[in-house]
């Protein structure tokens, strides 16, 4: 039994290992691009502890001639000993402006290629993840990166010079005293060896608990209105406390582990420093050394016992380090969009531009990640100066077919061709793409809900087409219906939205959206319950509006509301699993039966 038990936690063990020496070599591509910033940190550290060493030889010096009376050399040494301190601290300082200034630079620069791996991210599978989760990986992981590429290995190498040179002092000068030097270390790897696996466990703990309230935080912010609306404001306070509580546990049960071991590491320094002063005592009793090599030795037995603290300090730094790098790696390692069809979009949608793209998704079928079929084989068509519309019950896929046409995910089985030049894309003439995310540039989206940015009317139309006009704006306001009340602003279009779409209504919300997707002039527009909060004449009007706009626009859009399919050149039901061509009658029906 403790055969198999042994073998067991040998294999945890190299599998652990296995896990840490994959996530060192992830860290090693990004720490492969500052080596020059980490010779120059090293280098500086490396001239601190010369300094400091030099320091305690003229700091020797100067007591033996204090106690021997030779007052000559007092007054040159004193001066030698306040230059080096002075250069010491200069250097100090310069070392901690650089470090700084370095480690902000590569902070900024993970970070900003961390946020772009994430964008790129299959869509699906980030959906796995909380946002305050993204959110804390994204900020409090990579910062732990960017500071420990740069601090890690260089105080690795100037610990390890310390020891060796601090030792090598001891043993030149009186080697009896590297007995008293030593006598901490045994006790100090061995602590550090405990404390290994509940550090690591603790980082994992800490990670996944500050996600959880980031989590927690964002989720409660952005719902205010509702938890407000519900009376859920004691409720959600109730649940922060039992976070913070959580957090607190969490935190004094390694805090209460640190004290003690922070106690047992103190209380050997101070034997091992007693130790040396009994021991330097009876050496200058004795006659063997001098006051000055006392001192020395007093403090590079300090210099000794630190150092090596500073070198298992440095195990929960790379256990830090590899925990932030594996909870990356989780997201930056997850399936990526392939955008490199980008140039053969951009030239296709430059050759039929004039006359429009049309869409083609044939045998469609998509089922979620647990397993839920939503439809299969499904298909419909939209060409230019058409408006079509996916109709069915709520959670019977419409939003789900509208992502899959952005690409945003993948059906399991069928296709969704772009054919440009035409209304028939069957036809075998008739030049065709296949989806893809590169392809997202032929698009306009509204999905549901507010999704307006905060910053000016026109920044947000300016997001999507940077060199639009004032003129052009305004006119994509008009068409959306939206110009009525913008132009009755101070500002007018450059009156200030709110985070979410704040001081507007939800209707005035969804017709900025609707002129910010016109605005960017797409060959296709998808409208995803877009004008749900519209009366039905402004429904009817922006609908009128954009089939009148004689850009050679293809809309499709998903509704529950009858109005809108009367705009509607053909309508396809999902129900049932299958997406259908209904007929007119089918229709007729629809609209008086709602």
């Amino acid at each position: 039994m403790k055969e198999r038990i042994n073998f067991y936690i040998s294999r945890i063990k190299a599998g652990r290992l296995r896990e840490m020496k994959k996530q060192i070599l992830w860290i090693y591509q990004y720490a492969r691009h500052y080596w020059l910033i980490m010779i120059v940190y090293t280098l500086l550290g490396l001239t601190g502890t010369v300094t400091a060493l030099v320091t305690s030889i003229f700091s020797k010096d100067l007591v033996d001639m204090i106690t021997g009376h030779r007052t000559g050399e007092i007054v040159q040494t004193f001066c030698i000993m306040i230059g080096l301190n002075i250069g010491s601290n200069l250097l100090g300082q310069l070392s901690n402006y650089v470090s700084s200034y370095l480690s902000m630079k590569a902070d900024a620069e993970i970070k900003a290629d961390i946020f772009s791996k994430i964008l790129v991210t299959d869509w699906e599978s980030l959906t796995n993840y909380h946002t305050g989760d993204l959110l804390t990986r994204w900020s409090g992981d990579v910062s732990n990166i960017s500071n420990g590429i740069l601090s890690f290995l260089p105080n690795l190498i100037i610990y390890i010079f310390q020891f060796i040179s601090a030792f090598a002092m001891v043993i030149y000068y009186d080697a009896t005293f590297a007995i008293f030097a030593f006598l901490g270390i045994p006790f100090s790897l061995i602590l550090s060896k405990t404390l290994l696996k509940r550090m690591v466990d603790n980082n994992e703990q800490s990670a996944a608990m500050g996600a959880k309230m980031s989590g927690f935080n964002q989720e409660t912010f952005s719902n205010i209105q509702t938890i407000k609306a519900f009376d859920l404001i004691s409720l959600y306070i109730k649940r922060l406390k039992q976070l913070q509580k959580e957090y607190m546990d969490m935190r004094l049960n390694f805090q209460r582990m640190s004290i003690w071991s922070s106690l047992l590491l103190s209380t050997v320094a101070l034997l091992v420093s007693y130790s040396s002063y009994g021991w330097g005592i009876y050496r200058v009793f004795t006659g063997n050394i001098s006051y000055g090599t006392m001192t020395m030795f007093l403090s590079l037995s300090g210099t000794l016992t630190g150092t090596v603290n500073n070198l298992t300090s440095l195990i929960p730094s790379a256990i830090s380090l590899t925990t932030s790098a594996g909870r990356l790696m989780d997201i930056v390692e997850m399936p990526r969009e392939d955008f490199s069809q980008n140039d053969a979009v951009l030239a296709f949608e430059q050759k039929h531009r004039d006359k429009g793209i049309s869409l083609q998704a044939s045998h469609l079928s998509y089922s979620y990640q647990n397993g839920t079929n939503v439809f299969q084989d499904a298909s419909f068509c939209a060409h230019p100066h058409e408006v079509i519309a996916l109709v069915g019950p709520s959670g019977g896929g419409k939003t789900t077919l509208i992502r899959l046409v952005l690409a945003l995910m993948q059906p399991q089985s069928g296709t969704v061709l772009l054919s440009g030049g035409g209304t028939t894309p069957s036809d075998e003439n008739l030049e065709s793409i296949p989806l893809t995310p590169a392809a997202r540039k032929l698009f306009s989206y509204v999905p549901q809900g507010n999704t307006m940015f905060s910053g000016t009317i026109a920044e947000n139309m300016k997001n999507v087409k940077p060199d639009a006009t004032d003129e052009e704006i305004i006119t994509a306001l008009k068409l959306a219906c939206a110009w009525d009340f913008v132009s009755a602003l101070p500002d007018g279009i450059h009156s200030e939205i709110k985070e979410r779409g704040g001081g507007f209504s939800e209707g005035q919300s969804q017709r900025l959206s609707i002129a910010r997707a016109l605005i960017r002039k797409s060959p296709i527009l998808l409208l995803d319950e877009a004008t749900s909060a519209l009366d039905m004449k402004t429904e009817r009007q922006v609908l009128s509006n954009i089939m009148k706009d004689d850009y050679p626009r293809t809309c499709i859009v998903t509704t529950h509301r009858p109005s809108v399919l009367a705009s509607c050149q053909r309508v396809y039901a999902i129900r049932n699993k299958e997406c259908t061509l209904m007929s007119n009658q089918e229709i007729q029906e629809l609209m008086h039966y709602k």
